[in-house]
């Protein structure tokens, strides 16, 4: 974990920006609410920016340990894609089915996901990440 270390500025950079693009996406797609403003207790604000934080620092690892069999960015973002395929979005169909969510929520869900690691992907290649000195 010693790359979190590292590379905690792009990592930090990268979930702020994910937890603006959030902000403005769900003021966007809220299905089935009325137009009331949301507020969110400190107690979420803290547990989204803990959760979006490790996400976007466990994305910062397979960045780092991606092989370089094809460009840098094609790699980066071919990587973001599939943690989002492989693991992102079953865990939504599956928790988010349990309590019977209507399939538009889970797609508006899945999408902000998406949206969230290929901007966290951007920005985090854009400043830079470094590998862990062996």
């Amino acid at each position: 974990m010693i790359y979190i270390v590292a590379n905690i500025v792009p990592i930090l950079l990268a979930t702020l920006v994910g937890l603006a693009f959030g902000w403005l996406y769900y003021a966007r797609f809220r299905p089935g609410e009325d137009d009331r403003p949301t507020r969110y207790s400190p107690a979420f604000v803290i547990a989204a920016f803990v959760a979006e934080f490790w996400l976007t620092a466990i994305l910062a690892g397979a960045l780092i340990l991606a092989p370089a069999k094809a460009d840098a960015w094609v790699m980066a973002i071919g990587s973001a894609v599939i943690i989002w395929v492989g693991f992102v979005v079953p865990a939504l169909i599956v928790t988010l089915g349990i309590h019977r969510i209507k399939a538009r929520i889970i797609a508006v869900d899945c999408g902000y996901w998406l949206g969230m690691m290929l901007l966290a992907t951007v920005v985090m290649k854009a400043v830079g990440l470094v590998a862990p000195v062996a």
